[in-house]
């Protein structure tokens, strides 16, 4: 994990009972004598991240449908403290404001970003049902002035219709679906759930999700290419353009369509969580001059 990450020593979980009682009832002694929890029961990992979110970020209130994606605290911050670590390169330290694609109904990266960094988010997503639930939660943690809210209404789009001319984002964040359809979905999760040692009968997912939150026609591929493409429409309206990469496999297309679509600087960062490897690949379309230009007018 980042260097920076509350969570990278692991979990107190008695500092977290002490805070969600509701938590107790799932943590128990394994076989090799240490503290744990199921990490497979959907009930315990949502009771697990929002005693985190409570005692680490000082979120109060985190509630949303149970039928949405319910994300793992530790990871999502990670992808925070690297933007974080991006932006203090490029020497954006003020005013920072950061547009979060597909924010869901939970949304936890405005709610990380401005508990770790104080930055204000612009959160976007297709679902009208999630962004009453996001709306919710913003309003219920009186953040109602640093997190604002978009509607995208066309599933095909990602920037279009989303951006404005005068916006100028210092970064823009994304977590993409990752599988093309609902039955690859339902097929990793039986592999999870068999290596936890769980019987394939229980299909349930410890990580709930909607379809446009899982899956997405042609998977994460094609959706990296629409966002791709889209961000080179509004070259100036985001210093960096960011997105996690699952498929490691991915990045070179991605590398290779970029340069075509003319960005100026591309980075790949390397994300390991548990067993778990990502990548994080940020690009620009700005001149070195504009990038000066930029970082001048955020000073002043």
């Amino acid at each position: 994990m980042h260097r920076n990450n509350k969570h990278k020593d692991g979990y107190d979980l008695n500092r977290l009972i002490s805070g969600a009682p509701e938590l107790e009832p799932y943590v128990f002694i394994n076989k090799y004598e240490k503290q744990t929890m199921d990490f497979a029961n959907p009930k315990a990992v949502r009771i697990l991240n929002k005693a985190l979110l409570k005692e680490h970020y000082s979120i109060g209130f985190w509630d949303f449908p149970e039928t949405n994606l319910c994300p793992a605290i530790p990871g999502r911050v990670d992808y925070i403290h690297h933007i974080a670590d991006l932006l203090e390169q490029s020497h954006l330290t003020k005013d920072i404001v950061i547009l979060d694609v597909g924010t869901g109904a939970n949304c936890i990266y405005p709610l990380l970003g401005n508990a770790e960094y104080g930055w204000n988010f612009v959160g976007t997503d297709i679902d009208g049902k999630a962004l009453k639930s996001a709306s919710e939660i913003v309003v219920k943690n009186g953040l109602g002035e640093v997190v604002k809210l978009r509607r995208q209404h066309d599933q095909g789009n990602v920037f279009i219709d989303i951006l404005a001319e005068s916006d100028a984002f210092s970064i823009t964040m994304c977590n993409p679906p990752f599988y093309k359809s609902e039955t690859e979905a339902l097929e990793a999760t039986t592999r999870k759930l068999k290596g936890l040692g769980k019987g394939a009968d229980k299909v349930t997912r410890n990580f709930e999700g909607q379809s446009q939150e899982l899956w997405y026609e042609g998977g994460e591929k094609a959706f990296l290419h629409t966002y791709l493409y889209e961000s080179s429409l509004y070259k100036n309206n985001s210093f960096w353009y960011t997105s996690l990469v699952s498929n490691k496999d991915n990045v070179k297309s991605m590398q290779k369509s970029l340069k075509k679509l003319g960005a100026t600087v591309i980075k790949v960062i390397e994300m390991e969580l548990g067993n778990k490897k990502s990548r994080l690949v940020a690009w620009t379309f700005l001149s070195k001059e504009e990038q000066r230009d930029w970082v001048e007018e955020n000073r002043h």
